[in-house]
Protein backbone atom coordinates (compact mmCIF):
# COMPACT_ATOMS: atom_id res chain seq x y z
CA UNK A 1 0.00 0.00 0.00
CA UNK A 2 2.82 2.42 0.90
CA UNK A 3 5.85 2.96 -1.29
CA UNK A 4 9.30 2.50 0.30
CA UNK A 5 10.03 6.21 -0.21
CA UNK A 6 6.67 7.61 0.93
CA UNK A 7 6.82 11.31 1.90
CA UNK A 8 4.76 13.17 4.51
CA UNK A 9 4.37 16.90 3.90
CA UNK A 10 2.33 19.76 5.29
CA UNK A 11 1.43 18.55 8.80
CA UNK A 12 1.85 20.54 12.00
CA UNK A 13 1.29 19.23 15.53
CA UNK A 14 -2.22 20.70 15.55
CA UNK A 15 -2.99 19.12 12.18
CA UNK A 16 -2.03 15.67 13.44
CA UNK A 17 -4.11 16.23 16.57
CA UNK A 18 -7.15 17.21 14.54
CA UNK A 19 -6.74 14.23 12.23
CA UNK A 20 -6.55 11.82 15.16
CA UNK A 21 -9.52 13.45 16.89
CA UNK A 22 -11.53 13.00 13.72
CA UNK A 23 -11.48 9.23 14.27
CA UNK A 24 -11.74 9.20 18.05
CA UNK A 25 -14.68 7.14 19.38
CA UNK A 26 -17.74 9.23 20.26
CA UNK A 27 -19.63 8.71 23.50
CA UNK A 28 -23.43 9.18 23.27
CA UNK A 29 -24.86 12.30 24.96
CA UNK A 30 -25.82 11.75 28.59
CA UNK A 31 -29.46 12.51 27.82
CA UNK A 32 -29.66 9.58 25.39
CA UNK A 33 -28.03 7.00 27.64
CA UNK A 34 -30.32 4.34 29.07
CA UNK A 35 -27.77 3.47 31.76
CA UNK A 36 -24.38 4.71 32.98
CA UNK A 37 -21.64 4.02 30.46
CA UNK A 38 -18.40 2.28 31.32
CA UNK A 39 -15.10 4.03 30.82
CA UNK A 40 -11.60 2.84 30.11
CA UNK A 41 -10.00 -0.54 29.48
CA UNK A 42 -9.66 -3.44 31.91
CA UNK A 43 -6.93 -5.99 31.19
CA UNK A 44 -6.67 -9.40 32.85
CA UNK A 45 -3.58 -11.59 32.56
CA UNK A 46 -4.04 -15.25 33.46
CA UNK A 47 -1.95 -18.40 33.37
CA UNK A 48 -2.75 -22.02 34.16
CA UNK A 49 -6.33 -21.18 35.07
CA UNK A 50 -5.28 -18.57 37.63
CA UNK A 51 -5.60 -14.80 37.48
CA UNK A 52 -2.14 -13.23 37.65
CA UNK A 53 -2.65 -9.51 37.07
CA UNK A 54 -5.56 -7.08 36.71
CA UNK A 55 -5.19 -3.53 35.37
CA UNK A 56 -7.59 -0.68 34.64
CA UNK A 57 -6.57 2.18 32.34
CA UNK A 58 -8.13 4.80 34.65
CA UNK A 59 -7.18 3.56 38.12
CA UNK A 60 -4.15 1.35 37.54
CA UNK A 61 -3.61 -2.05 39.19
CA UNK A 62 -6.67 -3.71 40.76
CA UNK A 63 -6.87 -6.18 43.63
CA UNK A 64 -7.13 -9.83 42.64
CA UNK A 65 -8.92 -11.01 45.79
CA UNK A 66 -12.45 -10.24 44.61
CA UNK A 67 -12.09 -12.04 41.28
CA UNK A 68 -9.89 -15.03 42.08
CA UNK A 69 -12.74 -17.11 43.48
CA UNK A 70 -14.93 -16.35 40.44
CA UNK A 71 -12.26 -16.95 37.81
CA UNK A 72 -12.46 -17.69 34.88
CA UNK A 73 -14.55 -14.79 33.60
CA UNK A 74 -15.23 -13.64 30.06
CA UNK A 75 -14.05 -10.26 28.83
CA UNK A 76 -17.65 -9.03 28.87
CA UNK A 77 -18.03 -10.06 32.52
CA UNK A 78 -14.77 -8.28 33.35
CA UNK A 79 -16.02 -5.07 31.75
CA UNK A 80 -19.30 -5.27 33.64
CA UNK A 81 -17.63 -5.83 37.01
CA UNK A 82 -15.19 -2.94 36.61
CA UNK A 83 -17.34 -0.41 34.75
CA UNK A 84 -15.14 -0.49 31.64
CA UNK A 85 -16.04 0.11 28.02
CA UNK A 86 -13.34 -2.29 26.79
CA UNK A 87 -11.98 -5.53 28.21
CA UNK A 88 -9.19 -7.94 27.28
CA UNK A 89 -8.54 -11.30 28.86
CA UNK A 90 -5.06 -12.44 27.89
CA UNK A 91 -3.33 -15.75 28.50
CA UNK A 92 0.33 -15.43 29.41
CA UNK A 93 2.53 -16.14 26.41
CA UNK A 94 -0.10 -15.29 23.76
CA UNK A 95 1.53 -12.00 22.75
CA UNK A 96 4.96 -13.62 22.62
CA UNK A 97 3.61 -16.32 20.30
CA UNK A 98 2.09 -13.66 18.04
CA UNK A 99 5.38 -11.80 17.73
CA UNK A 100 7.34 -15.02 17.19
CA UNK A 101 4.90 -16.00 14.46
CA UNK A 102 5.18 -12.57 12.85
CA UNK A 103 8.96 -12.83 12.77
CA UNK A 104 8.83 -16.32 11.29
CA UNK A 105 6.28 -15.54 8.57
CA UNK A 106 7.44 -12.07 7.51
CA UNK A 107 9.56 -11.99 4.35
CA UNK A 108 12.21 -9.40 3.62
CA UNK A 109 10.23 -7.96 0.70
CA UNK A 110 6.88 -7.74 2.56
CA UNK A 111 5.46 -4.23 2.66
CA UNK A 112 3.49 -2.69 5.54
CA UNK A 113 0.16 -4.02 4.23
CA UNK A 114 1.42 -7.60 4.04
CA UNK A 115 2.92 -7.36 7.52
CA UNK A 116 -0.32 -5.99 8.97
CA UNK A 117 -2.36 -8.76 7.34
CA UNK A 118 0.02 -11.35 8.79
CA UNK A 119 -0.30 -9.77 12.23
CA UNK A 120 -4.11 -9.71 12.03
CA UNK A 121 -4.14 -13.36 10.96
CA UNK A 122 -2.00 -14.34 13.97
CA UNK A 123 -4.21 -12.37 16.37
CA UNK A 124 -7.30 -13.99 14.90
CA UNK A 125 -5.72 -17.40 15.47
CA UNK A 126 -5.19 -16.63 19.16
CA UNK A 127 -8.79 -15.41 19.44
CA UNK A 128 -10.07 -18.66 17.93
CA UNK A 129 -7.95 -20.69 20.35
CA UNK A 130 -9.40 -18.74 23.26
CA UNK A 131 -6.04 -17.42 24.45
CA UNK A 132 -7.27 -13.86 23.86
CA UNK A 133 -10.79 -12.67 24.62
CA UNK A 134 -11.91 -9.18 23.57
CA UNK A 135 -15.07 -7.25 24.34
CA UNK A 136 -17.04 -5.65 22.75
CA UNK A 137 -17.12 -7.69 19.52
CA UNK A 138 -17.72 -4.71 17.26
CA UNK A 139 -16.26 -6.29 14.13
CA UNK A 140 -17.70 -9.75 14.66
CA UNK A 141 -18.65 -11.32 11.34
CA UNK A 142 -16.44 -9.00 9.30
CA UNK A 143 -14.46 -11.07 6.76
CA UNK A 144 -10.68 -10.95 7.10
CA UNK A 145 -9.31 -8.94 4.15
CA UNK A 146 -6.59 -10.39 1.98
CA UNK A 147 -3.94 -8.73 -0.14
CA UNK A 148 -5.88 -9.23 -3.38
CA UNK A 149 -8.98 -7.54 -1.90
CA UNK A 150 -6.97 -4.55 -0.70
CA UNK A 151 -5.15 -4.23 -4.01
CA UNK A 152 -8.35 -4.39 -6.07
CA UNK A 153 -10.01 -1.84 -3.78
CA UNK A 154 -7.09 0.55 -4.21
CA UNK A 155 -7.14 0.04 -7.97
CA UNK A 156 -10.83 0.96 -7.95
CA UNK A 157 -10.62 3.98 -5.67
CA UNK A 158 -7.22 5.35 -6.61
CA UNK A 159 -5.35 3.85 -9.59
CA UNK A 160 -1.61 4.41 -9.95
CA UNK A 161 -0.85 8.00 -10.91
CA UNK A 162 -4.00 9.35 -9.22
CA UNK A 163 -4.67 11.17 -5.94
CA UNK A 164 -7.55 11.04 -3.47
CA UNK A 165 -8.27 13.82 -1.00
CA UNK A 166 -10.37 14.40 2.10
CA UNK A 167 -11.04 18.06 2.91
CA UNK A 168 -12.98 19.22 5.97
CA UNK A 169 -13.91 22.83 6.60
CA UNK A 170 -14.96 24.92 9.59
CA UNK A 171 -16.61 28.06 8.27
CA UNK A 172 -13.96 30.02 6.38
CA UNK A 173 -11.11 27.76 7.56
CA UNK A 174 -9.70 24.55 6.12
CA UNK A 175 -10.04 22.55 9.36
CA UNK A 176 -8.00 19.60 8.13
CA UNK A 177 -7.26 17.69 4.96
CA UNK A 178 -5.24 14.77 3.75
CA UNK A 179 -4.31 13.82 0.21
CA UNK A 180 -2.83 10.46 -0.79
CA UNK A 181 -1.03 10.07 -4.10
CA UNK A 182 -0.55 6.56 -5.41
CA UNK A 183 2.54 5.78 -7.44
CA UNK A 184 3.64 2.58 -9.14
CA UNK A 185 4.91 1.12 -5.85
CA UNK A 186 2.08 2.35 -3.65
CA UNK A 187 1.20 5.58 -1.85
CA UNK A 188 4.27 7.80 -2.24
CA UNK A 189 2.92 11.13 -0.93
CA UNK A 190 0.76 12.02 2.08
CA UNK A 191 -0.04 15.73 1.92
CA UNK A 192 -1.42 17.64 4.90
CA UNK A 193 -3.27 20.95 5.16
CA UNK A 194 -0.54 23.31 6.41
CA UNK A 195 0.95 24.11 3.02
CA UNK A 196 -2.47 24.08 1.37
CA UNK A 197 -3.84 26.76 3.71
CA UNK A 198 -1.15 29.22 2.65
CA UNK A 199 -1.97 28.64 -1.00
CA UNK A 200 -5.75 28.84 -0.60
CA UNK A 201 -5.75 32.27 1.03
CA UNK A 202 -9.11 33.69 2.11
CA UNK A 203 -12.13 31.40 1.82
CA UNK A 204 -15.78 32.32 1.35
CA UNK A 205 -17.09 30.30 4.29
CA UNK A 206 -19.17 28.01 2.03
CA UNK A 207 -17.33 24.73 1.61
CA UNK A 208 -19.49 23.88 -1.43
CA UNK A 209 -17.57 26.58 -3.29
CA UNK A 210 -14.29 26.53 -1.36
CA UNK A 211 -13.69 22.83 -1.98
CA UNK A 212 -13.03 23.57 -5.66
CA UNK A 213 -9.94 25.60 -4.78
CA UNK A 214 -8.69 22.80 -2.53
CA UNK A 215 -9.28 20.18 -5.22
CA UNK A 216 -7.57 22.31 -7.86
CA UNK A 217 -4.47 22.90 -5.71
CA UNK A 218 -4.12 19.21 -4.79
CA UNK A 219 -4.52 18.17 -8.43
CA UNK A 220 -1.85 20.66 -9.52
CA UNK A 221 0.54 19.73 -6.71
CA UNK A 222 0.11 15.95 -6.42
CA UNK A 223 -1.67 14.77 -9.56
CA UNK A 224 -5.14 14.20 -11.04
CA UNK A 225 -7.85 13.36 -8.52
CA UNK A 226 -9.64 10.02 -8.56
CA UNK A 227 -11.78 10.69 -5.47
CA UNK A 228 -12.52 13.83 -3.49
CA UNK A 229 -14.63 14.03 -0.32
CA UNK A 230 -15.45 17.45 1.16
CA UNK A 231 -17.69 18.53 4.05
CA UNK A 232 -17.93 20.59 7.21
CA UNK A 233 -15.97 18.71 9.85
CA UNK A 234 -18.92 18.61 12.28
CA UNK A 235 -21.10 17.05 9.57
CA UNK A 236 -18.47 14.45 8.77
CA UNK A 237 -18.03 13.65 12.47
CA UNK A 238 -21.77 13.18 12.94
CA UNK A 239 -22.04 10.91 9.90
CA UNK A 240 -19.27 8.65 11.22
CA UNK A 241 -21.54 7.44 14.03
CA UNK A 242 -24.98 7.99 12.48
CA UNK A 243 -26.85 4.63 12.54
CA UNK A 244 -29.59 5.85 10.17
CA UNK A 245 -29.71 3.71 7.00
CA UNK A 246 -28.68 5.75 3.97
CA UNK A 247 -27.33 8.65 6.07
CA UNK A 248 -24.27 9.09 3.86
CA UNK A 249 -26.27 8.87 0.64
CA UNK A 250 -28.75 11.44 1.94
CA UNK A 251 -25.92 13.78 2.95
CA UNK A 252 -24.49 13.56 -0.57
CA UNK A 253 -27.92 14.11 -2.12
CA UNK A 254 -28.48 17.37 -0.21
CA UNK A 255 -24.80 18.38 -0.66
CA UNK A 256 -23.91 18.27 3.02
CA UNK A 257 -21.09 16.11 1.67
CA UNK A 258 -19.57 16.81 -1.74
CA UNK A 259 -18.01 13.90 -3.61
CA UNK A 260 -16.09 15.13 -6.63
CA UNK A 261 -14.78 13.37 -8.52
CA UNK A 262 -16.16 9.95 -7.64
CA UNK A 263 -15.18 6.84 -9.66
CA UNK A 264 -18.12 5.10 -11.30
CA UNK A 265 -17.04 1.80 -9.73
CA UNK A 266 -17.31 3.42 -6.27
CA UNK A 267 -20.91 4.52 -6.75
CA UNK A 268 -22.47 1.35 -5.35
CA UNK A 269 -20.16 0.98 -2.30
CA UNK A 270 -20.88 4.61 -1.44
CA UNK A 271 -24.62 4.02 -1.76
CA UNK A 272 -24.99 6.31 -4.77
CA UNK A 273 -26.57 5.88 -8.15
CA UNK A 274 -24.12 5.23 -10.98
CA UNK A 275 -25.63 8.20 -12.77
CA UNK A 276 -24.21 10.55 -10.13
CA UNK A 277 -20.72 9.15 -10.71
CA UNK A 278 -21.11 9.50 -14.46
CA UNK A 279 -22.35 13.06 -14.03
CA UNK A 280 -19.36 13.87 -11.84
CA UNK A 281 -17.02 12.62 -14.55
CA UNK A 282 -18.97 14.54 -17.19
CA UNK A 283 -18.64 17.77 -15.22
CA UNK A 284 -14.89 17.32 -15.00
CA UNK A 285 -14.59 16.79 -18.74
CA UNK A 286 -16.91 19.71 -19.46
CA UNK A 287 -14.85 22.02 -17.25
CA UNK A 288 -11.81 21.29 -19.41
CA UNK A 289 -13.45 21.33 -22.83
CA UNK A 290 -16.00 24.07 -22.17
CA UNK A 291 -14.24 26.90 -20.30
CA UNK A 292 -16.94 29.34 -21.42
CA UNK A 293 -19.54 27.43 -19.40
CA UNK A 294 -22.00 26.76 -22.22
CA UNK A 295 -22.84 23.32 -20.79
CA UNK A 296 -23.21 24.48 -17.19
CA UNK A 297 -27.01 25.11 -17.29
CA UNK A 298 -27.61 21.68 -18.81
CA UNK A 299 -25.48 19.91 -16.22
CA UNK A 300 -27.14 21.84 -13.40
CA UNK A 301 -30.56 20.81 -14.66
CA UNK A 302 -29.75 17.10 -14.42
CA UNK A 303 -27.64 17.09 -11.27
CA UNK A 304 -30.40 15.68 -9.01
CA UNK A 305 -30.08 11.98 -9.67
CA UNK A 306 -31.74 9.21 -7.68
CA UNK A 307 -29.96 7.25 -5.00
CA UNK A 308 -29.00 3.66 -5.58
CA UNK A 309 -30.93 0.92 -3.80
CA UNK A 310 -28.30 -1.83 -4.01
CA UNK A 311 -26.78 -3.18 -0.84
CA UNK A 312 -23.12 -2.46 -0.21
CA UNK A 313 -22.79 -5.98 1.18
CA UNK A 314 -23.32 -7.33 -2.35
CA UNK A 315 -20.15 -5.57 -3.48
CA UNK A 316 -17.72 -5.82 -0.55
CA UNK A 317 -19.28 -8.44 1.69
CA UNK A 318 -19.71 -5.78 4.38
CA UNK A 319 -20.80 -2.16 4.73
CA UNK A 320 -17.71 0.06 5.22
CA UNK A 321 -19.76 2.87 6.75
CA UNK A 322 -21.31 0.48 9.28
CA UNK A 323 -17.83 -0.74 10.23
CA UNK A 324 -16.74 2.87 10.75
CA UNK A 325 -19.80 3.57 12.90
CA UNK A 326 -19.21 0.51 15.09
CA UNK A 327 -15.57 1.44 15.62
CA UNK A 328 -16.24 5.07 16.54
CA UNK A 329 -19.51 4.88 18.49
CA UNK A 330 -19.38 3.88 22.14
CA UNK A 331 -21.98 1.29 23.05
CA UNK A 332 -20.94 1.26 26.71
Amino acid sequence: MFAPDVRLEGFTHDDWQRLLNLFRPVRPPVATQDQPRGRGLVLALHDGGKLRKLLHSHVGRLRLDDLERHWPLTAQQLAGRHDASWAISLERGALEDIMEGLGARTKRHDDLTQQMLTLLSLIQGQLVRGRIDLWPHRLEGLPMPNEAMIQSTLDTVCPAGKTMVLGLFDGDELWTSMALRRGDQGVDLILGPDQIRRELGLLSGDFRRDHRHLARFVADYAGPLSLGCFAEHQTFRALEVDPTPGAWALAVAVRDVVLHPVPAAMAVPLGLDVGRAALSALREVAARLDPAGVLTPTLSAIRDVTLGQREVREVLGFNPFEVLRKLLSRER
